[in-house]
């Protein structure tokens, strides 16, 4: 049992650097810039692929720009709409790696210590769940990295029917709200 726990997080740990050693190439070649720049033009396809960088701690900066973009000179509901689709997307990768291994992982840990039980009933609460619900949404529709939100929402068990509806719903308000504040500004 404790090898399998050490080659999961050794996985875990691999996933993560490689997703940081991408970012880096991506932000350092300027490629990810130029992507996001040569959909530009094409107002759906530019917010769904910016919407789908939106997601990553890694890309979400020059995703916003794009999108901030994109909301001034466009439709801002078509630029949240197509964001939020694509954000779906880039929440579907997140969810499908982090959601029940971080959850599990924290989980686990909580079980090793005397205070574990407390934590565990805590979870259990409804009021938990509930709160545990709004702050990962939040951080979805936020420019915070959705990592951090999706890992929230495995702590509810969360299943994908519910999961994707909510995705949309949360990155297409704080696209909308990241499209409005460009409009202003």
């Amino acid at each position: 049992m404790a090898k399998r726990q050490a080659v999961s997080v050794v996985r875990d740990f691999a996933t993560i650097a490689l997703s940081i050693l991408v970012a880096i190439l991506l932000v350092r070649t300027h490629a990810l810039a130029d992507i996001l720049t040569a959909t530009k033009q094409i107002e759906v396809i530019g917010s769904f692929v910016a919407g789908i960088f939106f997601t990553s701690v890694f890309t979400v900066a020059p995703a916003v720009v794009v999108l901030g973009e994109l909301a001034r000179s466009n439709s801002l509901i078509l630029v949240a709409v197509a964001g939020g689709l694509g954000a779906v997307v880039g929440d579907l990768i997140i969810f499908r790696f982090v959601r029940d291994r971080l959850s599990g992982h924290v989980l686990e840990l909580l079980q090793q210590h005397g205070v574990g039980k407390r934590m565990r009933a805590l979870f259990r609460l409804n009021y938990f769940r509930w709160f545990t619900f709004l702050l990962g949404g939040l951080i979805i529709a936020s420019p915070l990295p959705d990592e951090l939100g999706v890992s929230l929402l495995g702590f509810t068990r969360m299943r994908l029917p519910v999961f994707i509806p909510l995705s949309f719903t949360f990155n297409a308000v704080g696209i909308f709200l990241i499209g409005s504040l460009a409009r202003a500004l």
